[in-house]
């Protein structure tokens, strides 16, 4: 990055300066730092002190436009008890800290040596904006320090020539290939006259700059300036644009606002008119009203007001009055990312993981992960965690190459820790031992360490060991062996074991034994080395179940021996199989591929040769997952609980059983739900947190030191279920000498099991010996209990049953005293009954009459004063009422009845009178008394047959000879005579009348017995002759035949309307065919509506309809046609039948 250009000083100024800072004291300094803070702002704290905390400070500079300029500020942090807050201002007020990015960019260092801290601030490509005063101020607790600097900012500097005019000439002799192009010296070349005047200095800008427009053109060709787009250019920087003054605006925006996020901002305009209307612009976009948005009005003032500043307000606003505008721009600061909790260094072994843990000051900022200068990103062995304000650097299994510094970046800070991996030590459990072996036998070097993955090479005498037929290097697990085979002299010297990557060596000595033995042939009883300790018990072998087991036995013995492996009395042959014995000339192996439980038991090894023989024993056992447990099932139920059991797994596998897993499941559903992670010894579980009324099954997993077995058979499905609440509002209803009544209501908690009914329970007074009155639960909520010992106090109590159980009992709180109450006879009467009861006959009546009286009353019926023996009349009687019921009522049936309820000498009686009625009969001698004028008299009898009840009035009709039509005269006349009026003159009228009751109009009627006839005047009606019409027409449709479109299978039909005279033949055709006695159509012809009926149409019968009427007197046709659709369902199923 260039360094930014300083404005260049004398060298008396610069050494004078350096005297004065040198003379400068301490407090001085503080002073000065006091006065440069705003006066807007105050130190941090409320009493924080300026103190010389910078050591190095920025300076102020000149840079040019285009440029980079660095400022470098250091600060001493020695006598700091926490980091030091640094803030980068501009003017007064605007935090640079929330412009960060490409243009403005901010850099921290922590040096730990000298505890200085160096902030950078960097300004990419300097624009004439960032011109002004600049502040950095630095605080830290009490502590504050702060100071200034100015940044200008100067254009690109041109060399000019000596003469001005020259700058807007071009060079080149005109040639194609010249470097610039000159448009003069493609002009015509003229000889330049000698002047011996001298020329005058004339300043071209002066006059262009009071000229016109218009006059450029002209001023540039006068004194020879042909550059004309390059003049303008110029001139326009030169001129200096005074501000216009605002025909709206007394008073403008300011150039930007600045606002922390989450506060709030306003903005302000005065209007010269205080009655103009307002525009406010976002990014262009008009702003309307709301909670965020505020408009204010006051006088000729207006603001804007921006509540809860967030980085979308971050933007361009404009105040837009007429077509004049007031720009700014709001800056949203926003508070930077600081790391809270610092990196630590870290020192771990290598293999370990690492972790490097800081906390930042926001939830969910960005921070960048650094070593090297290289960010560090996620892979297989780095891992970036991100929890809250917690982030996390994870690095798998560290090596020596992550040995470094670590970074970690946010917008406002840094922190780094330093990473020390050291390399992990090696234990040697067991070192190489010196060996001295003889001619021709085995040499072995064995040595042990504690890493398995660590790999070594074998010297001798500092010269590596490379394998061989004779010299074998083996690495299993931890254990390292080099095998010399057939030892020869040349093999004795240092032999050494040199772990890869570690300083470390192990070495030993092989010394040769030279004997010289005279050969015998040597007899020696064959031996067998059988080694079990690692299996626990002595010679016995655990396998477990589907694993293979290879047991290779060390034989010895001269001449060799021979083996025999068997089982029992079986002997094992050395032929390919599962279970088979390998061979060789010292090392005899049994062998058994995928063991099973059948070759579990006792095996036997012999080997023998002439000197003798030797015989091990030794037990095979085979372990394996347990059986699955058996019979679980479900003892018990609670409201969201439920206890299973189970039994035991007959075989436990060969290994204790250590536990059970249980799961469940809903019923009908495949998923399990697992109840417990670890394993449960009982065989008696409670599961909890069911649902109340769903069907569960269970089963259950046993579990020893092999596995986990199969699951166990499903159990029955079960219902956790609760018993209800207990009932409610116990009360007696009724006692006698031996029985009581009781009632109750349900109770208030049911659940999902319902209520399956009640028992009744009863004990004495004092005593807690309940008796069940019920033996099967009850529906209803009532219950009479009978066999009660006579004049006994007892208790009642009732439980509710459903199936998870019986409820709390609902126990009655005083005692009920078992003795019939004497209680006077009452008949109570129903309201309707106490007034006379009427009926129509053949209606039903049923009459309900409630009584009272105990002991139970004797109840009689009497109609009439007579004892009712009607076999028509029913009577029934209960306890506590008496119901009378007729199927048919009958005017018989009509009468007094009398119930009377009697307990000994008690007596109550009551009356119901019963009136059957029936529809009356006709009046009695119809006459016409009387004729006048164009009115009859007429009077009549009332009917022998009234029904049983009262005439409520007559209706009387009229009808004339001619039409002999009866029309209604008067209607519920209530007296035996009406006169008829507005008769028709020259008219004979007869009448017949209707009596009437509550029952409706009389079925008969009784007719007049004579007529009146009402006279004619002196005048006289000549009739005009009649002339008949003529009627005749030739065919014409009124209604024509209409377009169909009907589905298969469904009739239909299609209709029009014909008018003819004499009636008209009509014909039917089909695509013009004529439809002859086919049953599948009908044709109706109703008063000229015509109708083709078609059954159950088809495709086929979809075309052209057509009709046609034909009579003498000409014919006329309509048409139309039908389509017949078939649905793509029925063709579906058409074609699956198929």
């Amino acid at each position: 990055m260039p360094e930014a250009k300083k404005p260049e000083a004398e060298p008396e100024e610069i050494a004078a300066k350096t005297d004065k800072a040198a003379a400068a004291p301490a407090d001085k300094e503080g002073s000065e730092c006091r006065d440069e803070l705003p006066d807007d702002e105050t130190v941090p704290g409320g009493q924080s002190e300026l103190t010389g905390l910078f050591v190095e400070r920025p300076e102020s500079t000149t840079v040019i436009k285009g440029k980079n300029v660095t400022f470098v500020a250091k600060v001493d942090s020695s006598d700091l008890l926490r980091k030091p807050n640094m803030k980068w201002l501009k003017g007064k007020w605007l935090d640079l800290g929330s412009k960060a990015g490409k243009h403005v960019q901010f850099k921290e260092a922590y040096d730990r040596n000298s505890k200085v801290y160096t902030y950078e601030m960097s300004i990419i490509k300097v624009v004439e904006g960032d011109a002004g005063g600049y502040r950095c101020e630095v605080t830290s607790k009490d502590k504050c320090d702060s100071c200034t600097f100015e940044v200008t900012v100067e254009a690109v500097q041109e060399e000019q020539p000596a003469n001005i005019l020259d700058a807007f000439k071009r060079s080149g002799d005109a040639g194609e290939d010249a470097g610039d192009l000159d448009f003069s010296a493609l002009l015509k070349k003229r000889e330049k006259k000698a002047r011996d005047e001298p020329k005058e200095d004339v300043d071209v800008w002066e006059i262009l700059k009071d000229a016109k427009p218009c006059d450029y053109e002209k001023i540039a060709f006068d004194y020879g300036i042909t550059d004309l787009r390059g003049l303008l250019k110029r001139l326009k920087k030169m001129k200096k644009v005074e501000p216009k003054k605002s025909d709206a605006f007394l008073k403008k925006l300011e150039q930007c606002y600045s606002v922390d996020k989450g506060k709030r901002t306003q903005m302000h305009v005065e209007l010269h008119d205080p009655n103009v209307q307002v525009k406010w612009l976002k990014n262009g976009v008009e702003i309307k009203p709301s909670a965020k948005y505020v408009f204010e009005c006051v006088g000729n003032k207006r603001t804007l007001t921006i509540n809860k500043c967030n980085l979308s307000d971050d933007a361009a606003y404009e105040c837009v009055v007429g077509e004049e505008k007031s720009f700014t721009e709001v800056f949203v600061k926003e508070p930077p990312v600081t790391i809270t909790k610092l990196l630590d260094d870290v020192h771990v072994v290598v293999g370990e993981k690492v972790e490097f843990e800081c906390e930042v000051s926001e939830e969910g900022a960005n921070v960048k992960w650094m070593k090297d200068g290289v960010e560090l990103t996620k892979d297989g062995k780095i891992r970036i965690k991100k929890d809250g304000k917690k982030h996390t650097l994870v690095i798998n299994e560290a090596t020596i190459e992550d040995i470094g510094m670590y970074y970690v970046y946010t917008n406002g800070g840094e922190s780094k820790g330093e990473l020390e991996v050291e390399a992990k030590e090696l234990e040697v459990l067991q070192s190489i031992a010196d060996l001295s072996v003889k001619a021709c036998e085995q040499a072995m070097f064995k040595c042990e360490v504690s890493d398995e993955k660590v790999v070594g090479k074998w010297f001798k005498d500092g010269v590596e060991v490379k394998p061989g037929n004779r010299i074998k290097m083996s690495h299993i697990g931890r254990i390292h062996k080099l095998t010399i085979d057939d030892v020869k002299p040349q093999d004795e010297g240092n032999y050494t074991f040199v772990p890869e990557g570690y300083a470390l060596s192990l070495s030993a000595k092989l010394n040769f034994i030279e004997i010289k033995i005279e050969y015998v042939p040597r007899q020696d009883p064959p031996k067998i080395h059988l080694d079990t300790s690692s299996t626990g018990s002595k010679n016995t072998i655990v396998v477990v179940a589907g694993n293979k087991l290879r047991l290779d036995v060390e034989i010895t013995g001269e001449p060799v021996p021979t083996v025999c492996w068997m089982k029992g009395d079986t002997v094992i042959s050395e032929a390919e199989g599962r279970v088979r014995v390998e061979t060789r000339t010292t090392l005899s192996s049994f062998v058994i591929e995928g063991a099973e439980r059948p070759d579990e038991g006792q095996y036997s090894i012999i080997v023998t040769n002439p000197a003798g023989e030797d015989r091990a024993e030794l037990t095979v056992k085979i372990v394996d997952v347990p059986n699955p447990p058996e019979n679980v099932r479900c003892m018990g139920v609670g409201e969201d609980t439920a206890t299973i059991t189970w039994d035991p797994p007959k075989f436990d596998g060969g290994a204790p059983i250590k536990g059970y897993l249980m799961e469940r499941k809903k019923q009908g559903s495949s998923r399990w739900t697992k109840l417990n992670f670890e394993v449960f010894e009982s065989t008696t579980y409670e599961a909890k947190k069911m649902i109340e009324g769903v069907f569960y099954e269970m089963r259950v997993f046993a579990v020893n030191g092999i596995g986990i077995s199969q699951p166990s058979g499903n159990s029955k499905p079960f219902m956790p279920i609760a018993p209800t609440s207990e009932p409610t509002r116990l009360t007696v209803e009724d006692v006698t000498d031996s029985t009581c009544a009781l009632k109750w209501r349900p109770p208030e908690r049911v659940g999902a099991g319902g209520v399956d009914g009640y028992i009744i329970e009863w004990c004495k007074e004092g005593e807690d010996n309940w008796v069940a009155a019920n033996k099967e639960p009850v529906d209803k909520n009532t219950y009479r209990v009978k066999g009660l010992p006579t004049g006994e106090k007892l208790l009642f109590r009732v439980v509710a049953m459903n199936i998870a159980g019986r409820s709390p009992p609902c126990t009655m709180k005083q005692s009920v005293t078992i003795r019939e109450i004497m209680e006077y006879p009452k008949i109570r009467l129903p309201r309707q009954l106490r007034t006379k009861f009427i009926r129509k006959v053949g209606e039903k009546i049923n009459l309900v009459i409630p009584f009272q009286g105990k002991p139970r009353p004797v109840v009689n019926w009497l109609k009439d004063g007579e004892p009712l023996e009607n076999k028509s009349v029913g009577i029934r009687t209960s306890d506590f009422d008496t119901i009378l019921f007729i199927r048919s009522a009958e005017r018989d049936h009509s009468g007094t009845y009398t119930l009377s309820v009697q307990i000994d000498n008690m007596q109550d009686k009551a009356d119901i009178h019963i009136q059957i009625v029936d529809k009356p009969g006709p009046p009695i001698n119809v006459m016409v008394t009387d004729v006048w004028g164009f009115n009859a008299a007429l009077e009549w009898k009332p009917p022998k047959d009234t029904g049983n009840t009262d005439i409520t009035g007559y209706t009387i009709q009229k009808a004339d000879k001619k039409t002999q039509g009866w029309f209604t005269v008067y209607e519920h006349n209530r007296r035996p005579s009406c006169t008829a009026s507005d008769l028709v003159m020259g008219n004979e009228y007869s009448f017949r009348v209707f009596s009437e009751n509550i029952c409706g109009l009389s079925d008969e009627v009784a007719f007049s017995k004579n007529t009146a006839i009402i006279g004619k005047t002196d005048l006289e009606y000549n009739k005009p002759a009649f002339k008949e019409r003529d009627m005749s027409s030739s065919p014409k449709f009124t209604a024509p035949l209409v377009d169909r479109v009907v589905v298969a299978g469904y009739s239909t039909a299609i209709s029009c309307a014909v008018r003819a005279y004499p009636k008209a033949k009509i014909v039917w055709m089909k695509n013009k065919m004529i439809i002859g006695e086919d049953p599948k159509f009908l044709m109706q012809n109703n008063q000229g509506v015509l109708t083709l009926n078609i059954r159950k149409p088809s495709q086929f019968d979809g075309g052209k309809y057509s009709c046609k009427a034909i009579n003498d007197l000409g014919e006329d046709e309509v048409e139309c046609r039908l389509e017949v659709r078939v649905l793509k369902e029925k063709k579906e199923g058409d074609e699956e039948k198929k």
